[in-house]
């Protein structure tokens, strides 16, 4: 695996292949047992967008894998004093060993993976969160020590979380049911996608998607970049949260999201912290499921 741009790009098998060397590395970590496949070896880490759980989960990976990260704010680096994107790709392919980006147009990494002579790893795009989705598969599997055949349901916005969702739990033989209201649907690409899919289901009836769940998704009404959109979506995603009686419709389901969370919006008080352990297990194994990414386009483990 050269890079991870998006999920689109993998085989189930691919993903199964970096749950697997996630689960290994989490339980290396866990027992003291120090794996070291990226010693010596750099990341540059380029971030257009503000970040918690990316930059630490990264840079601490890195160094427990025995390399190093290099933070690159987005207002600091030429890149964002409008530097092309593939000129900042050949010079840090001179430099390091491996660039992540978190920034907003999925064709930024696209085309910096093109230009790069090393692997590029997508941290977030408007588009897609493939890191992320990928440290939520894990998380399941945890608890269920399956995926096949899983339902999961998401509720909220077809935003980036939505798209890569779908595409991860589809390859992965999960039935999806997402609900979002009209004008707040899932990328046209996905869509079109998840359309060879019997198991994939798109409503407007959060009751009908979580009918069942194994696992509820949710996540925040507005992302970062449409705070100025705030209130027009407090009103099209009325009605679209995820409370007690939702839960009631589901499998006893699971329920993660991706955090930051907005309590009394897109989920309650009361069901978050009900679910909290679910929550942070699925926030820690960012760190994991990230190192088997490193390992894989970075190192030497085939």
């Amino acid at each position: 695996m050269k890079d991870l741009l998006k999920l689109l790009d993998l085989s189930g098998a691919d993903i199964g292949k970096i749950l697997d060397l996630a689960d290994q590395l989490k339980f290396d970590a866990k027992n003291g047992i120090a794996q070291k496949p990226l010693a010596g070896k750099t990341l540059a880490m380029i971030f257009e967008k503000n970040s918690t759980r990316t930059r630490v989960s990264f840079e601490t990976g890195i160094y427990q894998l025995g390399g190093q990260g290099i933070f690159l704010s987005g207002t600091d680096s030429q890149i964002g004093r409008g530097e092309p994107v593939q000129d900042t790709a050949r010079v840090l392919s001179r430099y390091c060993d491996g660039i992540m980006i978190r920034t907003f147009a999925q064709e930024t990494v696209e085309k910096l993976a093109y230009y790069a002579d090393i692997p590029v790893i997508n941290g977030l795009t408007d588009f897609a969160h493939p890191c992320q989705v990928l440290a939520d598969l894990m998380t399941i599997r945890e608890k269920f020590s399956r995926l096949d055949g899983l339902k999961i349901c998401y509720i909220g916005d077809g935003n980036n979380m939505a798209n890569s969702i779908i595409v991860g739990g589809l390859k992965c033989n999960m039935s999806v049911s997402v609900a979002c209201p009209v004008g707040f649907d899932p990328h046209p690409g996905v869509i079109a996608f998840a359309g060879d899919y019997a198991g994939f289901k798109l409503t407007r009836d959060i009751r009908e998607a979580a009918s069942g769940a194994d696992v509820v998704f949710t996540d925040v009404w507005a992302s970062m970049g449409q705070e100025n959109e705030r209130e027009l979506r407090k009103s099209a995603f009325s009605g679209y949260c995820v409370d007690g009686e939702l839960m009631k419709l589901t499998n006893n389901a699971m329920v993660q999201h991706c955090l930051p969370a907005h309590r009394g919006e897109e989920i309650t008080e009361e069901v978050f912290e009900a679910h909290a352990s679910e929550i942070f297990d699925e926030a820690e194994n960012r760190l994991h499921a990230q190192k088997a990414v490193m390992a894989l386009t970075m190192g030497n483990i085939s």
